[in-house]
């Protein structure tokens, strides 16, 4: 069934629940409640004493209204309706009018164990549960020489469409032309994956700097780049390109799935080149954005005709190395089953024109 309530014969949707994904950049939560979805699932972030975050369901226990809706009192939310109090563990507090105590387990809220890291906050989707894991760590935001570009797009999408399309080559040369790939000649490269029980990887190997802006951005002379893209379990996209030692860019995609067809990405720019940081901003913050927004207005487009048609029909070749490899990793992820024999450690080599 699609968000809306029309049934689909078949589509890529995966519930990873034991899992951390980003609700918000942390400049976002400050003195007021903050309402977000999850896997379709209604929270409510909220900062208590000395500002640590926390997430609870968006839902009192007392009559069901959105605590999103209320407001802060003692480091606690509280309810706009009849004002009951809870705090960061979703344990009710105070109750207006009540002698006794309100701290019982039937009024408490569902809560959901948080992180602030890197600039975001990280929720676990799974509630009421310690994590095991730690969410992933941004890499080279800190390191000198190193300047960083965030932006945030959402697309009408499933979570497994939107990463399979922020890892996917042989589209840029047709949907971003001039801005990525796309001027005619053709080079033939050598790509490896190699998927193992959390991720998949491929380097490709022998590319020569993509034309377009970007690769002009990237290295104005030209050269063979060391290229890389990356899916690491449950949401994240990364995409590296580096050509010698002074020119690197690296874009790290969190994606968070908020309900089955809707995906929203918080796209981390960090890079190193040449040119000055502020120069490459002036020009990367547009063209980054144009193709955040192509990407996004193909993905809608793409949602609308499974629809329309009742579910997907997907037929791939060998050069769709990505997206069959996310999916296998997000069925099994969302099913929770170990790896099957040979999933530790698979590898295969495809020959392409990019």
């Amino acid at each position: 069934m699609d968000g809306n309530g029309q049934l689909l014969e078949r589509a890529s949707v995966a519930h990873v629940t034991e899992a951390w994904y980003v609700l918000c950049e942390s400049h976002e939560l400050g003195d007021r409640p903050l309402g977000r979805v999850v896997l379709g699932r209604p929270l409510v972030l909220f900062r208590e004493a000395e500002g640590k975050p926390a997430a609870l369901l968006d839902r009192c226990a007392h009559r069901n209204v959105p605590l999103s809706l209320g407001r802060m009192s003692d480091c606690r939310i509280e309810c706009p309706y009849h004002g009951w109090q809870y705090d960061g563990r979703g344990d009710c507090k105070r109750i207006p009018g009540l002698i006794g105590t309100p701290e019982l387990p039937r009024r408490a809220v569902p809560s959901h164990a948080t992180r602030e890291q890197d600039g975001f906050v990280w929720v676990y989707a799974t509630p009421d549960v310690e994590p095991g894991t730690e969410p992933y760590r941004l890499p080279a935001i800190d390191e000198p020489g190193y300047k960083t570009v965030r932006r945030v797009v959402e697309a009408a999408a499933t979570l497994h469409a939107t990463i399979e399309n922020a890892l996917d080559v042989p589209h840029t040369a047709f949907l971003h032309r001039g801005l990525f790939r796309g001027t005619g000649k053709t080079n033939t490269i050598t790509a490896q994956v190699t998927r193992d029980e959390h991720s998949v990887t491929t380097q490709y190997i022998g590319e020569p700097r993509p034309e377009g802006m970007v690769g002009r951005i990237l290295s104005p002379s030209g050269g063979v780049v060391t290229h890389y893209d990356r899916f690491i379990l449950p949401s994240i996209a990364q995409v590296e390109y580096a050509l010698g030692t002074e020119n690197h860019i690296l874009v790290t995609s969190i994606c968070t799935p908020i309900e089955d067809f809707v995906t929203r990405m918080y796209a981390v720019v960090t890079f190193r080149t040449r040119l000055p940081g502020w120069l490459v901003k002036t020009f990367l913050n547009p063209v980054a954005m144009k193709i955040f927004r192509q990407d996004a207005a193909m993905l809608k487009i793409q949602t609308e005709s499974i629809r329309r048609f009742g579910g997907e029909h997907y037929t791939s070749t060998e050069i769709d190395l990505m997206g069959p490899q996310i999916w296998r990793l997000l069925r099994r992820a969302e099913q929770g089953k170990p790896p099957k024999e040979g999933d530790e450690q698979w590898q295969r080599e495809v020959e392409l024109e990019v």
